[in-house]
């Protein structure tokens, strides 16, 4: 895999899926449909996946693709592929709270090695470099030219006050039984795969998911972590979540900055 290449074609594709998103976001109204497993789905998905995946499929035609979007590729099986939601966040998107990203990313023998997270109602974006370390880019967001980037890194936690990040959409009792046996300092709500980056930046120290998600869900936020510094581990056993699961289904895991003293679940 030529990384270089990589990492610009992402980037672009996540700006120019954004741009659409923004556009759809900003009219008056869409159509919010349901899918086969009852959660959501608009128009603004649908077009964001065209232009990802076929962007990916032109750049890359000899690496299988997945996403979430097109059920035909989620019997796909192997442990090295791109991995893409096009809209991460849709009920965030439909309740026009902002939280939602685009996510692509490169698995590479079970393990997310390279992704962009891009948060076109918040103006942020994350994403690895070429050799894996992890940035913020700041400013317009040019598509044809990366802009000023900046490297981000893990915080080094404090265990006495730590600052915690969960879900928006999917807070429940068993997450806040899980994370009262910490420390914890403040706080922090967020949705989709930004609760990784706000991990990736230091901005929190732990993100517990006591739920379900899909490999397409975590992957690019997981690069965007591990390039900072981070790591994803599974909340039964604390080993490395992998991807290229059966299914694409993750278990329940735990996002956190390394100097985090974790718990048992």
């Amino acid at each position: 895999m030529d990384y270089e290449q990589l990492v610009t074609v992402m980037r672009r594709l996540s700006i120019e899926a954004g741009d659409k998103i923004m556009e759809i976001y900003g009219a008056d109204d869409f159509e919010v449909k349901t899918k086969s497993d009852e959660s959501p789905v608009t128009i603004a998905d649908e077009a964001a996946d065209k232009i990802i995946s076929d962007g990916l499929r032109a750049a890359f035609p000899d690496v299988m693709l997945v996403t979430e979007e097109q059920s035909a590729t989620h019997s796909a099986s192997g442990d090295t592929f791109l991995i893409v939601d096009p809209l991460d966040g849709t009920k965030e998107f439909i309740n026009r709270r902002g939280d939602f990203t685009v996510n692509i990313a490169l698995v590479e023998g079970g393990v997310p090695t390279r992704g962009v997270v891009y948060a076109p109602a918040r103006s942020r974006m994350f994403f690895t470099l070429a050799d894996g370390s992890a940035v913020e880019e700041t400013g317009d967001f040019p598509k044809d030219s990366m802009g000023p980037v900046q490297p981000i890194s893990v915080s080094t936690p404090d265990n006495a006050a730590l600052m915690v990040v969960a879900s928006k959409s999917h807070r429940d009792q068993a997450t806040d039984d899980y994370i009262a046996k910490y420390n914890v300092r403040d706080m922090k709500s967020a949705g989709s795969s930004l609760k990784f980056c706000l991990i990736a930046t230091g901005e929190a120290d732990l993100y517990p998911r006591v739920g379900r998600t899909m490999e397409w869900d975590t992957a690019a936020g997981h690069a965007v972590l591990t390039g900072a510094g981070g790591a994803v581990v599974r909340f039964d056993d604390l080993t490395p979540l992998t991807y290229g699961k059966a299914d694409f289904a993750n278990p329940f895991f735990i996002a956190h900055a390394p100097g985090v003293e974790l718990k048992a679940s």
